[in-house]
């Protein structure tokens, strides 16, 4: 990663100072083409010095590799918390990254219990989850986040669904920095694996995503009906955390910024670092959940295309939990979100509003509940939102 750094940087203040050396216009289109003469030998040699550079520690890291792997690697081994944060942030940023260029950092998408991975097999389940229950519940969690980073506070959604709804939870841990459809897929296929190997058979399947977690879910829904899968027969209920349906606008205001710093071709290659952020993160921008909402364009561009409008899965219960930092009641309520939010998702996109009203999810009020002086990540731990999944959860 340092040697792709070092030759990005080469790249943009080679491309500085060709701009200054060819005295561009302040306003247009950046020239094209790299510098010249000495100026340009100056920087592919540093280009060819760091690539052989990277040869060389790929090399000295392929030989330590099985040494970390045996100290560190075992499986059995608790990795702590702190690790197990950074590391699910580094894939939510540069995921994307990660995973094109097979650097072992990237996080590959796993179920796990107490941070600790799920093998898909009847007898290893059967071992690792002896009190499991025909009642399954799944919990995805959000963009830099990971598995055990649900348990906040001193309270897991899961271990409170566990105790007061008899439901087994099951934790997914994924690379947030991946295309929200990539991930879809992946978590489709699965959880047909999970249903088919579950050591009884599954009455009733829930999934709680939190922020992107819920826009995950919903592709992966898209993913099975397609595909045909089993385990939609059996999903009942999904709840959506903080889930921004119809984007957020940190996103949308970071794409602003690399079209105003493009304007100009001395701001131009700014741009580029703008343009390190991965795929999972600009995916936020409209809610994409489809391949079609990705593939063939240019996802750093300003476009007005919408994303494809995916409902929500037939014949199963959806609820929609919201955040507002500001104070008031809790409950639901018409509020449209206007500038309410909970520091990074608006209101009316956790509920799913949209002002063209076939966008809108349309969920009944009574599987809506927005909750007051919360920011995003305090709908994990809440009190009276835990008592409001347990009612939800509860009802036949």
């Amino acid at each position: 990663m340092a040697v792709d750094a070092t030759s990005g940087i080469a790249d943009l203040v080679e491309a500085m100072h060709r701009n200054i050396a060819q005295r561009a216009a302040p306003i247009g289109a950046e020239p094209a083409g790299n510098t010249r003469g000495i100026t340009g030998v100056v920087y592919r040699s540093i280009r060819g010095v760091t690539r052989v550079v990277g040869g060389g520690l790929d090399l000295l890291l392929g030989q330590l590799l099985p040494l970390i792997e045996r100290k560190f690697g075992d499986e059995t081994a608790m990795s702590s918390n702190e690790r197990e944060a950074i590391h699910a942030s580094l894939n939510g940023v540069l995921g994307d990254y990660l995973d094109e260029t097979g650097n072992p950092l990237a996080i590959h998408m796993q179920f796990r219990r107490n941070g600790l991975a799920l093998p898909l097999t009847k007898a290893k389940l059967s071992s690792a989850l002896p009190d499991c229950t025909g009642k399954v519940v799944v919990l995805v969690h959000g963009l830099c986040m990971n598995d055990r980073q649900w348990a906040r506070a001193d309270a897991d959604i899961g271990l409170m669904l566990a105790r007061d709804g008899g439901y087994t939870p099951i934790y997914l841990h994924y690379n947030s920095g991946l295309h929200i459809s990539s991930n879809g897929k992946a978590f489709a296929d699965l959880l047909e694996r999970l249903i088919k190997q579950w050591p009884q058979p599954v009455a009733e399947l829930v999934i709680v995503g939190h922020s992107m977690g819920g826009l995950v879910a919903r592709s992966a829904c898209a993913a099975a009906h397609h595909d045909r899968q089993r385990w939609v027969g059996v999903l009942r209920k999904m709840i959506f955390l903080g889930t921004p349906h119809h984007g957020t606008p940190l996103e949308r205001g970071g794409n602003w910024i690399d079209i105003v710093l493009g304007v100009s071709p001395y701001s131009a290659p700014f741009a580029r670092l703008g343009k390190v952020r991965s795929a999972g993160i600009t995916d936020l921008r409209h809610g994409n959940l489809s391949d079609a909402d990705w593939q063939g364009r240019d996802r750093f561009a300003r476009s007005c295309a919408r994303p494809l409008n995916v409902p929500l899965p037939a014949k199963v219960k959806c609820y929609f939990v919201a955040a507002s930092k500001s104070q008031g009641s809790d409950g639901s309520s018409d509020e449209s979100g206007g500038g309410s939010s909970d520091g990074l998702v608006p209101v009316a996109s956790a509920l799913g509003k949209h002002s063209d009203a076939a966008r809108s999810l349309a969920a009944a009020k009574t599987r809506q509940y927005i909750a007051r002086g919360l920011n995003h990540f305090d709908l994990l731990s809440d009190a009276k939102v835990h008592a409001k999944l347990r009612r939800w959860l509860t009802q036949t």
